[in-house]
């Protein structure tokens, strides 16, 4: 074995023999010029462990012959000591090296991927180092927690144990970005992000993770990546209560919100009247959503809000009696449930139009 590092040897066992003969230690030069090797050595790509031996079987090859003190066997093992130690060192350091660069690498990479820099084909080459093959479609999933989720954190790392335990790790990038964890993967293996998006709400007792639609070439994972976004905004700006949002769920929500303009117009006309109720429109406009978010269903609606039947019945009525419109007549429903979205992207009533 020692034959095959017989580089990172060099100087072993004539030092090892000078230290015997004379019970002196090793020199600043000689540490020096074993944590080199060491860093030689892990560069190469060799393994520690292989490399100790083969300095412990180099030490036993050379350990000096016939009688002699107590004095220079414990010289020639504290020697084997220092060189083998100096040389872990050496290797040690340049194994951190090589992960801080790599760590920077992957963390540039990510960045170019996620805002679509650095040129589509170059991003295509790069991509295949961290497992990702681009000309294939991919979808992200976006989770965000009570807490800000830390690259390498006890959270971050659960989840992605659990995921990278049951499905294929060479096609899944996991990363954080502005503290939210990220999971890229194959579009046409949606269970990934699935099971993803379940183990991220688990790990957090709560949480809510968006998961962009599949989105084919070297600019997919951008564009999914930004759908997933969009749709955590939108279910922080309409309160939707569901933990796992996807993006081809809510495509209506940011067309209706392009034309700012068109949508607040819809607001005030149509909504605009329930202001001249006591106590304002926000009660009013409670009830309306809390009655199209249970399926027109009064009894649902009513259990929602904690009122009675009656007393969300007499709400739907003042709401007809204001706006003209009825809730519960299909002609009118269509109108009524997009403003009320409209209120609810633009924040209205709490900010004005």
């Amino acid at each position: 074995m020692s034959g095959h590092y017989e580089h990172y040897l060099d100087g072993f066992a004539d030092t090892l023999a000078e230290v015997a003969a004379t019970g002196r230690r090793l020199t600043r030069e000689e540490l020096k010029a074993r944590r080199t090797l060491g860093e030689q050595a892990a560069d190469a790509g060799h393994g520690l462990r292989a490399l100790a031996v083969a300095h412990l079987a180099a030490a036993r090859a050379a350990w000096p012959v016939g009688p002699g003190s107590a004095e220079s066997t414990l010289a020639a093992l504290a020697a084997v000591e220092q060189a083998v130690d100096a040389f872990a060192e050496g290797y040690e350091r340049a194994q951190r090296l090589t992960v801080r660069r790599e760590e920077a690498a992957r963390r540039e990479f990510i960045d170019d991927l996620l805002y679509g820099r650095g040129g589509l084909g170059r991003l295509a080459e790069r991509a295949e180092r961290f497992g990702l093959r681009l000309s294939r479609a991919h979808a992200v999933a976006v989770a965000e927690g009570p807490t800000a989720y830390v690259e390498g954190g006890g959270v971050a790392r659960a989840v992605e144990a659990a995921v990278l335990g049951r499905f294929d790790t060479r096609s899944i990038l996991f990363t954080t970005k502005h503290g939210r964890l990220l999971c890229i993967a194959p579009g046409d293996e949606d269970e990934i992000l699935t099971y993803f998006a379940r183990q991220a709400h688990t790990a957090t007792d709560g949480g809510r993770i968006a998961i962009g639609r599949a989105q084919p070439g070297p600019g997919g994972v951008v564009q999914s990546y930004e759908e997933a976004l969009t749709a955590l905004e939108m279910a922080e700006r309409l309160g939707l209560a569901d933990p796992v949002l996807r993006a081809a769920d809510l495509l209506v929500y940011p067309v209706l919100a392009r034309d700012r303009q068109a949508m607040a117009d819809l607001v005030s006309h149509t909504l605009g009247p329930l202001t001249q109720a006591r106590g304002g429109a926000g009660p009013l406009l409670e009830t309306l959503t809390a009655y199209f978010d249970a399926g027109c269903v009064a009894a649902e609606a009513a259990r929602r809000l904690a009122l009675s039947v009656r007393a969300l019945t007499y709400r739907l009525a003042r709401i007809h009696h204001l706006t003209g419109a009825n809730p519960a007549d299909p002609a009118h429903r269509y109108m009524l449930q997009t403003a009320v979205i409209g209120a609810r992207l633009l924040d209205w009533p709490n900010r004005p139009l």
